[in-house]
């Protein structure tokens, strides 16, 4: 199939209209992007910069402060809401759409669909969230199809586990907490009793600041009193509702679903639930939130498509962007997955991850340039931007609840600058020149990985194996080579993560040249980030001596 390039977008920002960024604004003073402004035009232009999905994060209703009783939706008690926004992770309803993305609240499902329907006419995929493990304390769908029982509807509350419960009770125990600050005070506390354990496996009746405290953890068949034993037969309650939820969104046209905390909830559900909703729709895709690798060959069992590559991948390319670890420690992650290597999902920057160009992460993005050519580049498998990513958004604003943390806010009203031109008319109009170089810089990458045949399914051969103890200038420490070749057409790819421009020789071993079937050439080669041509020499087990500009990358048609 042909490469996935994902663009993540956080709905409620990307489009905004309203600049007036009070902290902790409400929806009147900050107010939120709508689906009606996704137009053709504007998913046209994110197709033409080279992406094939579109992410459109928070798009299920999710608690919040705003009151929207005048449309029936019950309000949410400010003491389990984090945020005026609230996090798009505790979801309220699963069959409804949030009702701060819609022009007209009573016709949120149809302003859904038609969104749907310009993002396929688009030529994008359209992804949206699937929240497994956790729901809104106060959970409660009032769009449910007939016939359909919501959650919680026929549990025991009385007893702490029950295989058929959808929740997990502590009988005898109110929940209880000290969260409510000045702004969230309310005429009466917020009363649940007997608790709910919440969503981050925290199985107490008061949890923390810290915790998922606005969240409420779903019974999936697992006894976490007894061991973690495993209850799935007869078939639990709450795969049936879940699964039903999934074929629900598919119905509607979903093309992808990315399953946030994927692998809170048993592998043995996924197994269930992906084989019927493939059954029925046999080109959805499953893309899993999981970061254990131990775990990745049982979820992609299970019926996975895609897993992030956190922990191996985006975290080594962060941990050599700052220079806290050798760029050699690149080729561990892939040899660690490379049996499932096309499962993986590259990214650099997501919702929960801190932007590039936060003081917090390297204060600069251009700095990234070698991490996006390599994450981008060095495999055929999907790669995801985060809005904002490619023209350097900072993630500095104090946006209310979530604070200066060097993220783009998930629980505040805001519109950041990064995205207020990215979503205009004519975003190139807006640009600063450090911020058009990037955006060019990406761009070309981008395409780079969707139309190149080397790229999108050639042959990946890592060159660092090779140039650990050279004398060529090559350091392993901040540089990282590698070869693309599909056909007749090779190219040599070096990243230098250094701040200053290397002139290096890299050697391609005599393996290399059998391998790829690459012949010993002296020749003018092209470099398709841009950068001048140069000269090479192509021989086995001799260097390939290249210029290298500071904190850049090349990309040599041999």
């Amino acid at each position: 199939m042909p490469r996935i390039l994902i663009y993540q977008i956080f709905t409620r920002l990307y489009g905004n209209k309203k600049s007036a960024n009070v902290p902790n604004g409400s929806l009147a003073q900050n107010g939120s992007a709508k689906l009606n402004d996704f137009t053709n035009s504007r998913l046209q232009r994110i197709a033409r910069y080279g992406f094939t999905h579109v992410w459109y994060t928070g798009l299920l209703e999710h608690a919040t402060q705003t009151d929207y009783t005048d449309y029936d939706i019950a309000h949410d008690h400010p003491a389990v809401v984090k945020g005026k926004a609230g996090s798009p992770y505790a979801v309220k309803d699963y069959y409804d759409i949030d009702p701060d993305l819609a022009t007209d609240v009573s016709s949120r499902m149809q302003e859904f669909e038609a969104l749907v329907e310009r993002t396929h006419k688009a030529g994008l995929g359209f992804i949206m969230d699937f929240v497994p493990n956790h729901v809104a304390r106060q959970y409660h769908s009032d769009a449910a199809p007939e016939g359909i029982k919501d959650l919680g509807a026929d549990d025991n509350t009385a007893l702490a586990f029950q295989p058929q419960n959808n929740f997990y009770y502590l009988p005898g125990q109110p929940f209880q907490s000290d969260l409510i600050d000045d702004e969230k005070k309310a005429p009466s506390p917020y009363r649940e009793y007997p608790a709910k354990a919440t969503g981050n496996d925290c199985f107490t009746h008061r949890p923390s600041r810290c915790d998922w405290y606005e969240t409420v953890k779903l019974n999936y068949g697992v006894d976490y009193m007894c061991g973690r034993q495993a209850h799935f037969d007869p078939v639990p309650s709450t795969w049936l509702k879940m699964t039903d939820i999934l074929l629900f969104w598919a119905g509607k046209g979903v093309d992808a679903f990315r399953c946030d905390m994927a692998e809170m909830v048993p592998a043995a559900f996924w197994s269930y639930a992906t084989a019927r909703v493939k059954e029925a729709y046999p080109d959805i895709l499953f893309i899993g939130e999981v970061y254990n690798p131990h775990e990745y060959r049982n979820y992609i069992q299970a019926g996975f498509d895609y897993l992030y590559d956190k922990v191996g991948l985006y975290d080594t390319l962060r941990a050599v962007t700052l220079h806290q670890t050798a760029a050699s420690d690149i080729t561990r992650c892939w040899q660690a997955i490379d049996d499932i290597h096309e499962h993986m999902l590259h990214f650099l920057e997501n919702h929960d991850e801190q932007r590039i160009a936060s003081d917090f992460f390297a204060a600069d993005p251009a700095k990234a340039r070698p991490a996006l050519v390599v994450s981008a580049l060095m495999r055929s498998c999907p790669f995801m931007v985060y809005a904002g990513q490619e023209i350097g958004e900072r993630g500095m604003d104090a946006e209310g609840f979530s604070g200066c943390d060097g993220r783009t806010t998930i629980f505040d009203y805001w519109n950041p600058a990064s995205l207020a031109k990215l979503s205009s008319a004519k975003p190139e109009a807006h640009f600063t020149p450090e911020e058009k170089s990037l955006y060019d810089y990406y761009h070309r990458v981008l395409l780079l990985a969707k139309d190149n045949a080397a790229f999108n399914q050639g042959m990946f051969y890592d060159l660092q194996y090779a140039n650990l103890h050279t004398t060529h200038g090559y350091d392993p420490h901040h540089q990282y080579a590698f070869i693309r070749k599909h056909d007749k057409e090779a190219y040599l790819i070096v990243a230098n993560f250094d701040d200053s421009p290397r002139h290096v020789g890299v050697c391609i071993p005599a393996h290399a040249f059998t391998f790829l079937g690459l012949r010993p050439a002296t020749c003018t080669a092209t470099d398709l980030l841009g950068h001048p041509m140069q000269t090479i020499c192509l021989r086995p087990d001799s260097p390939t001596y290249v210029e290298v500009p500071a904190r850049d990358a090349v990309i040599l048609k041999l």
